[in-house]
C-alpha cells in the first residue's frame, strides 16, 4: 500500500511538472515534442506584464501543436490556463498584439476579437496590465478560446514581432511580396510560330455559350480582418475550383497586386461582390468593364446560401469587401502561408447589394 501511495505520488508529481495525463505518467509513456521552440523571447513582450512565465511549459505545448499530438496538446492547455495565465497572455499577444491589420482576426472568435484591441494598446504603450488582467478574469471557455486561436498561429511557425525574431538564429524573413507578374499568354508561342489561332471572343456565338464554365472557377469562404486603423472589414478568400484555376490565372485575369498580408490594398470599383438582400446571400464575384457587362466573372454561386447574421451585418456596414487569393485550401491556415510566401492577391471591391 505505502509503495502505491508513493508511486501514485511520483506520477502525480510527473504529471504537474510535464503536463501529462496522469495515466501517460504513470505507464512512463510522456511525449516528448522535439525540437521544442525557444520561447524564452515571450519575457521581452508587454503582455505578460512582467509576471514570471512558463516558457518551458509553453514550448512543449507548442511543439505538441505541430505535431498534432492532440492528448497532449488537451493536457498541457489545460495546465497552462489553470496555472498560468500570465504565459496565455504572452502567446495570444504575441500574435493578436502584433497582427494589427493583419488577416490574422479572420477566422478568431469572438472572444479573441474583443480581447485583440487591449493586446494592440500593450503593443503601442509597452504596457500589458489591461491586457493580462481580462485574460486573468476569463472563464475557462473564453481562455480557451483565445488559447486555441494563439496556438493556430503558432502551430504554424513563431509569430514573434520581427525585431526580435531577427535575434533569432535562422533564415531572416521576406519584408515584402514580391513584383505581380503577369504571365504570358499561353497562345501567343502558336502565334509566334505562324499558327492562327481563335479563341471564344473571335467567334460569333452570341448567348448561346456560358463562358464562365469555359474559364477557370473558384470557390469562395467567408473571412474577417481589420483594417492597419482597426476597423473590421469583410473578407472573402478564392480557392481553385477547376485545375486551371490558381495565382498564374489571377494574374493574367486581373490587375490585383501581391498582398503580404499587411495593410489593404487598392480598391477597385470596378471589381463587384453580388449580394441578394432577399435572402441574405451571395451571388458572385465579376469585373464590370467599360461597357458596364461583366467581362470577367470568377466565381459564380451555386446555390443560395443564407449568410450568418454578423458577417451580413458587417458587409451591410462597410459597402466594400477585401478579396484575396488563392490558396489551396480553405483553411486560415493556407491564407497565411500563401501571404508569407508571396502567392496572394488581393483587391477591395464593392459590395452590390440587388
Amino acid at each position: 500500500m505505502v509503495k502505491n501511495q508513493r508511486k501514485k505520488g511520483r506520477d502525480k508529481r510527473r504529471a504537474e511538472r510535464t503536463g501529462a495525463s496522469r495515466a501517460s505518467a504513470a505507464t512512463g509513456n510522456v511525449h516528448s515534442h522535439t525540437p521544442l521552440p525557444d520561447m524564452t523571447l515571450l519575457a521581452d513582450l508587454p503582455y505578460g506584464a512582467g509576471r514570471e512565465l512558463d516558457t518551458d511549459l509553453a514550448a512543449r505545448l507548442v511543439a505538441a501543436c505541430r505535431t498534432a499530438c492532440k492528448p497532449c496538446q488537451a493536457s498541457l492547455a489545460l495546465k497552462l490556463r489553470t496555472e498560468q495565465r500570465p504565459t496565455v497572455a504572452a502567446l495570444a499577444g504575441a500574435v493578436y498584439g502584433e497582427l494589427a491589420g493583419r488577416v490574422g482576426m479572420t477566422f478568431a472568435s469572438s472572444a479573441t476579437r474583443t480581447w485583440a484591441p487591449l493586446a494592440q494598446a500593450a503593443t503601442s504603450s509597452g504596457d500589458g496590465s489591461q491586457a493580462l488582467a481580462a485574460v486573468e478574469a476569463m472563464d475557462d471557455a473564453t481562455v480557451s478560446a483565445l488559447l486555441e486561436d494563439a496556438l493556430d498561429h503558432w502551430a504554424m511557425g513563431t509569430p514573434l514581432p520581427s525585431d526580435l525574431f531577427d535575434r533569432q538564429p535562422g533564415p531572416a524573413q521576406p519584408t515584402e511580396a514580391p513584383p505581380r507578374q503577369r504571365p504570358a499568354d499561353p497562345l501567343d508561342a502558336f502565334r509566334k510560330a505562324g499558327v492562327q489561332v481563335f479563341t471564344l471572343d473571335d467567334l460569333d456565338l452570341g448567348e448561346d455559350i456560358d463562358h464562365y464554365h469555359l474559364s477557370p472557377n473558384y470557390g469562395v469562404f467567408l473571412g474577417q480582418t481589420a483594417t492597419p486603423d482597426g476597423q473590421q472589414m469583410p473578407m472573402l478568400t478564392l480557392y481553385p475550383e477547376t485545375e486551371d484555376a490558381g495565382i498564374e490565372d489571377l494574374e493574367r485575369r486581373t490587375d490585383w497586386e501581391h498582398w503580404g498580408l499587411y495593410g489593404m490594398p487598392e480598391m477597385d470599383p470596378s471589381w463587384r461582390l453580388r449580394a441578394n438582400i432577399a435572402d441574405r446571400s451571395l451571388t458572385g464575384l465579376v469585373h464590370v468593364g467599360p461597357d458596364g457587362e461583366d467581362d470577367i466573372e470568377l466565381w459564380r454561386a451555386a446555390e443560395k446560401v443564407t449568410l450568418p447574421a454578423e458577417w451580413w451585418a458587417l458587409l451591410d456596414r462597410v459597402q466594400h469587401v477585401l478579396v484575396v487569393g488563392p490558396v489551396k485550401t480553405a483553411e486560415h491556415q493556407a491564407i497565411v502561408a500563401a501571404g508569407d510566401a508571396g502567392e496572394l492577391l488581393a483587391v477591395v471591391a464593392r459590395v452590390a447589394f440587388q
